[in-house]
């Protein structure tokens, strides 16, 4: 079950970084003026369509489980952001932001149990570890 709910949840992660991203670059002018409305200077919109590709590609591909641990903490901050920026601005637009946090947590504490090469910080605590364990080898004469 654990499993599944990583290979729901990386996905549609992935899915809505990917999403943003290209919007921006496709958008640049129009996401240039939201971002100026919740009072970050229009200039990272560019740099941002980068990174949320990026982060989408980095969760999907996880080259290195501390590189993956750290794009999620980066997706977990910049969420958390943006729902500060909506409420703060006024204009209620934070529900994609939050369910962008669910995704998020459940994608990173169920990551272990959907990849091979377990993250030293991807468990629930009091929660049994469900990474496959290595074969032993029989040493005795």
């Amino acid at each position: 079950m654990t499993k599944k709910l990583y290979w729901v949840s990386t996905p549609l992660l992935a899915l809505m970084y990917l999403g943003a991203g290209i919007f921006y670059l496709t958008n640049i002018s129009g996401v240039q003026q939201m971002w100026e409305h919740l009072g970050f200077p229009a200039y990272l919109v560019p740099i941002m369509a980068v990174v949320k590709i990026t982060a989408a590609v980095v969760i999907l591909w996880r080259p290195l489980t501390g590189l993956t641990d750290f794009t999620y903490a980066g997706m977990f901050f910049h969420l958390c952001l943006a729902v500060s920026a909506h409420i703060n601005a006024g204009d209620g637009g934070f529900a994609p932001a939050l369910v962008g946090i669910a995704l998020v947590i459940l994608s990173f504490f169920t990551q272990n149990a959907g990849r091979k090469k377990p993250s030293p910080y991807g468990r629930l605590p009091g929660v049994a570890d469900v990474s496959p364990e290595p074969a032993r080898q029989n040493n005795s004469i």
